[in-house]
């Protein structure tokens, strides 16, 4: 069967499903704007690049990147005819015309995030000022996925939480499937090891806090980790700290004095630069390792989408220490598979951290649970089956084809 998968930056979220639809025979294009990797037997379909906002406003941009991707399709069927599916994050408009171009195909939705003026990420920093004209941009931002979710035969969701932002009036639409989580990689492995930039090598039998992000920024709570970390460094003078992720801004806003916020929590906080450890944007195998000889992972994140990082770690045995935060409590029971602290409070991650140091042979049955917890229901083959089932009783327009995963 021949599949189309929207992505403004592909693979995203697609990566599993491409790889596994390929491989069981599927002809697989992916439309995109740009692909981040090269996947072996998947074609891409490029789409022009639509500058994105502020210069260009919410509701204007979708149309852009929709129409962009409206014609990019129409070009593919005017060539080969139609193709027997499309799945689609919605997000950025890239489904907003689908049906205008293909009134026959069942089309699927990808729904990640929809936006709140309060509740959710946006206004959950007390210092965020949710003026009228932030509002009226969120619900411009919405737009394109009402429009989108109104035409669509099926949607997906990856958490219970991520659905519940959506209107209850599209909840039928919507099921519940992750992407997955690779169970088999992302295993225990008690002789790991991770070599630092600086030559010195850590392993399981080290205090090692680890803390991933995509990039270091207050939506998944680094000014808060920062702040906790320098306050047990003066307590567990052999733990070391190490942390994944890049320098920019991948959510909210940078700061007004330009600097990162790596070197603002350095200087604010004035910790030891020998006790901690910066890793940049690192792949995923040495992710991995991270998480494997980690003596307590912190995971904090705004009321906003969860990562993919916290998952891996879970499924490696890692201590988990979360934010308790609407997407953290969907999937973390607090000193069951992990621990839950308060966003903002320092002082109390600091005490948790501390506590997983001293006590690792106590967090096995935790260890255990937490691995338990993603086996059960996130793992990749078991995604991978939900999606594929869906896909096929779709495109084969049997009578139960309406019905979510």
């Amino acid at each position: 069967m021949k599949i189309v998968l929207v992505h403004r930056h592909g693979p995203g979220q697609f990566v599993h499903l491409a790889c596994h639809l390929a491989n069981a025979g599927w002809q697989v294009s992916f439309l995109c704007e740009a692909m981040n990797v090269q996947l072996p037997g998947i074609r891409t379909l490029r789409q022009p690049v639509t500058p994105p906002p502020p210069a260009t406003p919410f509701a204007q941009y979708h149309q852009d990147v929709g129409l962009k991707a409206a014609r990019t399709l129409e070009s593919l069927v005017r060539e080969e005819g139609a193709p027997d599916i499309v799945y689609g994050h919605i997000g950025w408009g890239s489904m907003m015309f689908a049906r205008d171009v293909l009134p026959q195909t069942p089309l699927i939705g990808y729904c990640e995030h929809y936006y709140h003026a309060s509740g959710r990420d946006v206004g959950f920093d007390p210092d965020d000022d949710v003026t009228l004209a932030k509002r009226t941009q969120l619900r411009l931002r919405n737009a394109a996925q009402l429009s989108t979710l109104d035409q669509l035969d099926a949607a997906i969701s990856p958490t219970r939480w991520q659905k519940s932002a959506f209107p209850v009036a599209y909840h039928h639409k919507i099921g519940v499937c992750h992407e997955g989580v690779d169970t088999y990689r992302c295993r225990p492995n008690p002789n790991a090891c991770l070599t630092l930039p600086n030559g010195k090598t850590l392993g399981p039998d080290n205090q090692v806090v680890t803390y991933v992000a995509r990039d270091l920024e207050p939506y998944r709570g680094f000014p808060t980790f920062m702040r906790a970390a320098a306050k047990l460094a003066e307590r567990c003078p052999d733990a070391e700290f190490v942390i994944a992720g890049g320098d920019g801004v991948s959510y909210g806003q940078p700061r007004s004095d330009s600097r990162t916020w790596r070197d603002a929590m350095m200087t604010e906080t004035g910790i030891n630069p020998k006790r901690i450890h910066f890793l940049g944007q690192i792949p995923h195998d040495q992710l991995i390792k991270l998480y494997q000889i980690s003596s307590a992972h912190i995971y904090l994140t705004y009321p906003f989408v969860l990562s993919w990082s916290v998952l891996e770690a879970m499924s490696c045995r890692a201590p988990v220490i979360a934010s308790n935060t609407g997407p953290c409590q969907d999937v973390i029971r607090d000193q069951q598979n992990g621990l839950m602290t308060d966003f903002w409070d320092s002082e109390a991650l600091a005490d948790k951290m501390h506590f997983c140091l001293t006590n690792q042979s106590r967090l096995d049955p935790m260890r255990e649970q937490a691995r338990a917890t993603i086996t059960a229901n996130f793992d990749l083959k078991q995604c991978l089956e939900k999606q594929t089932n869906l896909l096929e009783r779709l495109a084969a327009n049997k009578p139960k084809a309406r019905q979510v995963v």
